[in-house]
C-alpha cells in the first residue's frame, strides 16, 4: 500500500522514542533504513536488530550531514525518504530563558532540520522523486508557556516544510510535518497526561506518529505536499473546560 519496498529512508534521532518507532514502521513497510543519531550504543543496538545500517550524525554538524550522506548514497545508491525527527525541549519563564538554552533547542530543532533537508535535496532532485518528513509538534500549532525555545523551533519547523514544499515540489519532492502532541517517551516522563483531557483517554504512543509517518513516507500519500498531520489523540481540538 505504502509503496516503501526497498525505498531508503533516513531517521534522526532514531536510536529511541518516536525516531526508534519510525525506524521499526518503516523497516516493517519494507525500506532500507538508516539509524542516523548521536547516540552510538542505542543506534548500533537497533541497526543490528534489524539488519539495518547505523551513521553517527550530530544534526547540528553541517559537514557530518555531507558525510552521512554521502555514505547512504555510497551503501544505497539513493535517498528516498528523510524523517527529520532528531529534538530537544527545554523551559524556563521568558526572563530567565539564557540565550544558551535558546540557541541549544533552535540549533539541534530547526537548524538541524534545515541542515538535513539541504543535504538531501540533490539526491531526490536527481531521482525525481523524494520524501521529507518533518517532526513538529502541537507546540508548532499554538503557544506554551515556558517552553519558548521549543515553540518557536516547531512553528519554523512547520514553517520550512511549507517552503520546501512549494519550491520542491516540480521536483517531485514533497515535503510534509508531523505534529504529535503528549507522546509518553522518556523525555515527557515527567507530564501527568490526565492534566491535559486528551479526548481519546490515553497519552500517544510513539507508534502513534511513527503511522503517520511512514504514511507520508510512502505512495499512499503521493498528493500530499505542504500539509501537516496532528497526531494529539483531539487535545488541541478540545475545548478546555474551568
Amino acid at each position: 500500500m505504502n509503496g516503501l519496498d526497498g525505498r531508503v529512508a533516513i531517521v534522526t534521532g532514531g536510536a529511541r522514542g518516536i525516531g526508534e518507532s519510525c525506524v521499526r514502521a518503516l523497516h516493517a513497510e519494507g525500506a532500507r533504513v538508516v539509524v542516523a543519531d548521536v547516540l552510538e550504543a542505542e543506534g548500533k543496538a537497533l541497526a543490528g536488530e534489524l539488519g539495518a545500517r547505523f551513521c553517527r550524525l550530530d544534526v547540528t554538524d553541517e559537514a557530518a550531514w555531507d558525510r552521512a550522506v554521502a555514505e547512504v548514497l555510497d551503501a544505497h545508491g539513493a535517498v528516498d525518504v528523510l524523517v527529520n525527527n532528531a529534538g530537544i525541549a527545554n523551559a524556563a519563564p521568558i526572563e530567565h530563558f539564557t540565550l544558551a538554552k535558546w540557541n541549544a533547542v533552535i540549533a539541534v530543532n530547526l537548524t538541524g532540520t534545515f541542515l538535513g533537508c539541504r543535504a538531501v535535496v540533490p539526491a531526490m532532485k536527481a531521482a525525481g522523486r523524494g520524501s521529507i518528513v518533518n517532526m513538529s509538534s502541537v507546540e508548532g500549532m499554538r503557544g506554551s508557556a515556558r517552553l519558548h525555545g521549543y515553540t518557536a523551533s516547531k512553528f519554523g519547523v512547520r514553517g520550512l516544510t511549507k517552503s520546501l514544499a512549494v519550491e520542491l515540489g516540480p521536483d517531485g519532492v514533497r515535503v510534509n510535518s508531523v505534529h504529535p502532541g503528549f507522546v509518553r517517551t522518556g523525555m515527557t516522563a515527567r507530564i501527568d497526561p490526565d492534566r491535559l483531557r486528551i479526548p481519546l483517554g490515553r497519552p500517544g504512543a510513539p507508534a502513534d506518529p511513527a503511522g503517520a509517518v511512514v504514511f507520508l513516507a510512502g505512495d499512499a500519500s503521493a498528493y500530499l505536499t505542504g500539509t501537516e498531520i496532528v497526531v494529539d489523540g483531539g487535545m488541541t481540538t478540545a475545548i478546555p473546560h474551568s
